[in-house]
């Protein structure tokens, strides 16, 4: 399995093969390409103009665009105000639109539906986006897994909260682990491979290499451990093999561009 580029109506995309095996299920991996959004958040910026600089016309417009490209109901889909928790959102009709075309009123890093048309989105400019879907039940789910939501085990909790919600066996789910930094890019103290593996144990140090005086963490390789710990079939798990900070002319990086830039989102939703 793997990842497929699109280009629609000027938008440059990925899907993941794990999750085009679910029927029903529309998903997608944006870049920075396709948008109206100019200067340093050039094209596709999903950040909400408040938090980003960007007009609120620009940022309208650059969702309008996705779901022209994807065939989604753009006044239906569901933000978050994302915060670097754990927290995993049960979202409904009630939820369409918010912190989008119209104000939210909570904050997660986590959403999870089984309504139909009901596209979840998550951003993110490094941190790792998974997106997780059940065609068993027709259920969904989209997180957002930056180091701390990492270190606090968000994608186990995505799964626990799946099957607590929509009664989603892990042995079912399909997984695909977006592009995010890698372990060629992610260099910390000692403070991030600690929290790893307060929460994981020696589960962690596979993704975990010292050097002089700083680590490697590999946070796409911590995530899909954490999936199939949870149960998760690995062979039903897709990594993207792509690096946010080493490809610009592709995605914001943090890292690597500091506040000076725009987000690249994470969509799914049950048509």
């Amino acid at each position: 399995m793997g990842f497929i580029r699109h280009e629609r109506q000027g938008l440059v995309y990925h899907t993941a093969e794990s999750l085009g095996r679910a029927d029903g299920v529309a998903h997608a991996f944006t870049t920075r390409l396709g948008g109206v959004s100019q200067g340093d958040l050039a094209s596709l910026n999903l950040r909400s103009s408040a938090a980003s600089g960007d007009s609120q016309g620009n940022v309208e417009e650059n969702y309008r665009r996705l779901a022209a490209a994807l065939g989604l109901p753009e006044q239906r889909m569901v933000l978050s105000k994302q915060v670097h928790g754990a927290e995993i959102r049960l979202v409904t009709a009630e939820d369409a639109g918010k912190w989008l075309w119209r104000p939210g009123d909570y904050e997660a890093d986590g959403l999870m539906t089984q309504e139909t048309d009901l596209p979840l989105v998550i951003f993110s400019a490094d941190c790792i986006p998974v997106l997780l879907a059940d065609p068993a039940h027709r259920a969904v789910a989209a997180v957002h897994a930056g180091w701390r939501g990492t270190a606090q085990g968000i994608v186990s909790r995505a799964v626990e909260e799946m099957g607590r919600a929509f009664g989603t066996r892990p042995a079912d789910l399909l997984a695909a682990i977006g592009p995010g930094i890698g372990p060629c890019c992610f260099e910390t103290r000692d403070d991030v491979p600690e929290a790893m593996v307060e929460t994981m144990g020696g589960e962690a140090e596979p993704f975990l290499q010292r050097g002089t005086d700083r680590w490697t963490v590999d946070l796409k390789g911590l995530n899909a451990r954490q999936l199939t710990l949870s149960g998760v079939p690995e062979k039903q798990i897709d990594i993207c093999p792509f690096c946010t900070a080493c490809h610009p002319e592709l995605y914001w990086s943090h890292r690597r561009m500091g506040d000076r830039r725009g987000v690249q989102g994470a969509v799914v939703v049950i048509r």
